[in-house]
């Protein structure tokens, strides 16, 4: 007998990362569409129903066209569409669609979106029904989120076969304060999930600004630094560490944005991907410094969506500097990637060195 699964697609999740817009709520989505952002979710949905490995065991519910039914055709994944959409669709249509679905009976509930559509999914059923979220906003920093959308798969097979749900946090992240880059997030709610601990992020943790952990993080900025060399185009990533490198160079970060510094003169701030991409092609020899965001591990995919896979690609993993404080790493069992991109997700993985200190470097996996 085959398991009747809801999945709800928010269409325009993650379109205001690579151009800059650190979010597509509310008007933000034309913004994105104004600046030739393209769809991410098409591709994290579809990445996603390919790695199901139970896919004969399922029926899937769907909202009609971009919300879901475009992307379950052709897949030989019996599927029923349910229920009505805009063609602009909007937060109140996932909050109605979950809703539907839970009256229907589905067991299990898939989402791909970011923090806003967690929050509208909880709205619409709390804790009356499992769900397995895919990463695809920009903001993605609730704990309800699988790592990556092939760990999403493994979390809908794992349920399948039997495993027990846990509550993780849905968070509240303040959109606006976002874009003055400042991260304001209160707990909104939780929701149900597969206890597959090894596939689910961890959450957002608040910058340490300890004593210790500030030391930390000068004695990084101290040496890398130094190390820099004339004539390199240095990317500088989003968080405080990578913040307390600028600050001793000298020049002006923004702490959520991707900056740029060439021979200690700052030439781009809080770029996009078409910024980052018209530098490239200015500046040859050129450095990417990033850190792990939070607690969740990620140096790409959470909160630094302008590094897309075509960036990244032309940088070169040869010319990623990681840093980040013994305090943090600690905390970690590896560093994380979810570019969108699995094939170069693959080309990411392995060993890596993260400076933590001066003269001090950790080998890290990279996962």
């Amino acid at each position: 007998m085959q398991e009747k699964l809801g999945l709800i697609v928010n269409p325009v999740a993650g379109m205001g990362g690579s151009v800059g817009l650190k979010g597509t709520d509310g008007k933000m989505y034309k913004k994105a569409l104004e600046l030739n952002a393209t769809p991410v979710t098409p591709k994290r949905t579809r990445d996603l129903l390919s790695h199901i490995r139970n896919r004969y065991r399922i029926e899937l519910l769907v909202p009609p066209g971009r919300m879901g039914e475009e992307y379950v055709a052709g897949l030989n994944i019996p599927f029923m569409v349910i229920g009505m959409v805009e063609e602009e669709t909007s937060a109140e249509d996932t909050k109605r669609m979950a809703a539907e679905m839970l009256r229907k009976g589905v067991r299990l509930l898939i989402f791909v979106g970011g923090d806003g559509t967690a929050r509208d999914v909880y709205d619409a059923i709390g804790l009356s029904l499992p769900v397995v979220a895919v990463p695809a906003g920009v903001k993605v920093f609730s704990s309800v989120f699988a790592v990556s959308a092939k760990a999403a798969a493994e979390m809908v097979d794992a349920f399948l076969e039997g495993i027990n749900v846990t509550e993780e946090e849905v968070l509240d992240i303040d959109e606006e304060a976002f874009r003055r880059d400042r991260l304001a997030s209160r707990l909104y709610g939780y929701l149900l999930v597969p206890n597959v601990r090894e596939f689910l992020q961890a959450g957002k943790e608040a910058s340490n600004v300890s004593k210790p952990s500030v030391q930390s993080k000068k004695d990084i900025a101290e040496y890398v630094v130094k190390d820099m060399n004339q004539g390199i185009l240095y990317l500088l990533g989003p968080g405080t560490t990578v913040k307390s490198i600028a600050d001793e160079v000298g020049v002006t970060k923004t702490l959520l944005g991707i900056d740029a510094i060439f021979e200690g003169e700052l030439v781009g701030t809080d770029l996009n991907e078409k910024g980052i991409l018209e530098l490239l092609e200015r500046y040859k020899r050129r450095k990417m410094i990033v850190t792990p965001i939070g607690g969740n591990g990620f140096i790409f995919g959470r909160g630094s969506k302008q590094f897309t896979p075509k960036v990244i690609k032309q940088v070169g993993r040869e010319n990623i500097i990681v840093v980040g404080t013994k305090d943090k790493l600690s905390r970690l069992d590896c560093l994380r990637v979810d570019t969108g991109d699995l094939e170069l997700d693959k080309l990411l993985h392995g060993s890596l060195e993260v400076t933590v200190g001066n003269k001090e470097e950790m080998l890290m996996e990279v996962r």
